[in-house]
């Protein structure tokens, strides 16, 4: 079965480039990004994974831990993290879980029979401190994925997990909000937003960023 947004990401235990990895404990309390791949040694994958490793310290004031994903076992995974870091000048520092057997591939879906029958596609899954399921995106193999809207992503969640607001197209971090519909008394408005707002339609209002 699929999973869908709020659902609580299955647990495992598999082993990777950095020893046995279970799952929901290693996560702890924190954010997860965990980004799939097809196979080592494959070209696109290989500058992400590099792009991860040098974005790791904005995942980590983010309270975020990134996880890889690879169908081929963790010996291979170490020589293929040789190459990273040398053709990407970076150095890898976190770790890549090995998936020969596809069980992971498996609870997680990452199996779409119609663009192959065995291949793991190249999905991003954001998951919270609540071990639910926030954000999936899954690419193409010939499209290299953009780390910084994964970031964006997260910046959304952590806000609006926390204010009643939402954020708008192109957003980033620093740049005026949507207040939620449902908040309308007055009273609320007032306490929730001192910044003020502008009300440009009844159900579209711009306030400033609540936590900056």
């Amino acid at each position: 079965m699929a999973l869908r947004l709020g659902d609580t990401v299955p647990d495992f235990t598999q082993s990777s480039s950095e020893g046995d990895i279970s799952f929901h404990q290693w996560a702890g309390d924190s954010w997860v990004v965990l980004f799939s791949h097809p196979a080592d040694y494959t070209p696109v994958c290989t500058t992400e994974l590099g792009t991860v490793a040098k974005l790791k310290p904005e995942f980590d004031k983010r309270n975020v831990k990134v996880i890889a994903l690879s169908v081929d076992d963790a010996e291979s995974h170490k020589g293929w993290i040789g190459d990273i870091n040398e053709t990407q000048q970076t150095t890898i520092n976190y770790p890549i879980l090995a998936d020969g057997d596809r069980k992971v591939s498996d609870l997680y879906d990452m199996i779409h029979p119609n663009a192959s029958a065995s291949v793991t596609v190249r999905t991003v899954f954001i998951i919270d401190p609540d071990k639910k399921l926030r954000l999936t995106l899954t690419y193409p193999p010939s499209t290299g994925r953009n780390f910084s809207e994964i970031l964006r992503v997260i910046d959304s969640l952590q806000l609006t997990d926390n204010y009643k607001v939402a954020t708008p197209a192109d957003w980033k971090d620093g740049d005026d909000c949507v207040i939620v519909p449902s908040l309308t008394d007055p009273d609320e408005l007032k306490q929730k937003f001192p910044k003020g707002y502008t009300e440009v339609k009844s159900y579209l209002r711009m306030t400033p960023q609540p936590n900056k």
